[in-house]
């Protein structure tokens, strides 16, 4: 049996939530084979809700990272922030000045302030209904596995580093996003548990990715491919650049891999 492990923006879908049919054509026939896909996303699972995703067809999801993995909708695995960590964040946060996306497997908590005009932020919202909570402060009965934010120009991101990187590790994208995971956690680290939970020699593996919270899982799997349209962070530490996901990237390379 073989494994595979798609990340969803920029890989699975493009920022208008297009899936190219040819994917998920592929993904079926590798599935049909007897072979397992995942979900492999950096987004909490509370946050992997479309339908069309689902639609695809896939054995489960890990999400936030590596912190939650389940199979066939049954939580095996996961690892939250506890109720002293998501009040320092929050309180950290808001001391230097950083907008925040609270991020736990049900709700996401969203700062009151910061994230004006912001699409993203719109499209949460609307997305996740009552599941998205305007951000204030720490409210009891919170859980999360990580959060993300955003770096502004009087963010004084160095200290919140210091302040929280003791429990946290921090991956950056284009010098603006950040996302705070448990430290020590990856994409890679949920797919080793994983592995071995079901008993799956690694050299059967195959991740599809294109960015640095890739980047990762792209190094540890048998087979690491990143999006012809992925950064170059991805692109390093692949074994194989298959073509841009809107030319057919992910049918492409199962093809090269004779996955299907």
């Amino acid at each position: 049996m073989k494994v595979a492990f798609f990340d969803i923006d920029g890989t699975l879908w493009d920022s208008k939530g297009f899936i190219p049919e040819s994917a998920k054509e592929a993904i079926k026939q590798f599935r049909a084979k007897g072979n397992m896909a995942f979900i492999c996303s950096g987004r909490a699972r509370g946050n992997i809700i479309a339908k069309e995703l689902h639609a695809i067809g896939f054995d489960g999801v890990l999400a936030a990272c590596g912190n939650h993995v389940e199979i066939n909708g049954d939580v095996i695995y996961e690892k939250l922030l506890t109720d002293e960590q998501i009040k320092l964040c929050i309180e950290v946060a808001q001391k230097y000045g950083m907008p925040i996306v609270l991020e736990g497997p049900k709700t996401h908590w969203i700062s009151e302030k910061g994230f004006e005009n912001d699409p993203y932020i719109d499209y949460l919202y609307k997305m996740l209904g009552d599941h998205a909570r305007v951000l204030r402060g720490y409210e009891e009965g919170m859980k999360a596995n990580k959060f993300s934010a955003d770096v502004w120009e009087g963010t004084d991101f160095d200290s919140i580093k210091k302040e929280l990187g003791s429990f946290l590790d921090f991956i950056v994208h284009d010098g603006v996003v950040v996302e705070f995971i448990p430290k020590g956690s990856s994409k890679a680290t949920g797919i080793r548990w994983l592995c071995e939970y079901l008993k799956v020699d690694i050299a059967d593996t195959y991740a599809f990715g294109d960015s640095i919270n890739d980047k990762d899982m792209l190094e540890f799997v048998g087979h690491g491919i990143c999006m012809g349209n992925g950064t170059e962070a991805a692109r390093q530490a692949a074994e194989y650049i298959t073509t841009d996901m809107h030319d057919d990237g992910i049918y492409n390379a199962m093809k090269h891999y004779n996955m299907i």
